[in-house]
C-alpha cells in the first residue's frame, strides 16, 4: 500500500472517480460527505494526505483547511476544485494547500500532484 488519502467532497460521482483511480494506483481510500464528516475521518484513519473539495454544503473546504491544520499542522492538503478562480488558488496556498488540481480532473494529473505532494514537493 503506498499510503492512505482521504477524499472529502460532497459529490458522490467526484468521490467515485477518485477512489476508482487512487485504489488502481495502489492506495487505501477513506471517504467524507462534508467537512464536520471529514475531520472525523482524519482523525480515526490518521490519512497521509487528504484531497478536498472547496464548495460543500455546510462547512466550507477552506474551512476544513484551517479545522485539519489546527488538529495536525503537517497535514498535507491536496484541494480538487472546480472552482478556477486564481483567488480560490491563493487563499488554499496562504491556508497551507499543498496543491490546487482543477476539476473535471486528469487520473494522471492527480497522480503526479499525490505522488509530489506525498514526496514533500510543491506541486
Amino acid at each position: 500500500m503506498k499510503g492512505k488519502i482521504l477524499i472529502v467532497d460532497d459529490s458522490g460521482l467526484a468521490r467515485r472517480r477518485l477512489r476508482q483511480i487512487l485504489e488502481k494506483a495502489g492506495y487505501e481510500v477513506a471517504e467524507a460527505a462534508d467537512g464536520l464528516n471529514a475531520l472525523e475521518r482524519f482523525f480515526i484513519e490518521k490519512p497521509n494526505v487528504v484531497m478536498l473539495d472547496l464548495v460543500m454544503n455546510g462547512m466550507y473546504g477552506l474551512e476544513v483547511l484551517a479545522k485539519l491544520r489546527e488538529l495536525d499542522p503537517d497535514v498535507k492538503v491536496i484541494v480538487v476544485s472546480a472552482d478556477v478562480q486564481t483567488s480560490s488558488q491563493e487563499l488554499v496556498a496562504e491556508a497551507g494547500g499543498e496543491a490546487f488540481v482543477n476539476k473535471p480532473f486528469d487520473p494522471e494529473d492527480i497522480l503526479t500532484v499525490l505522488e509530489s505532494t506525498l514526496a514533500g514537493r510543491q506541486a
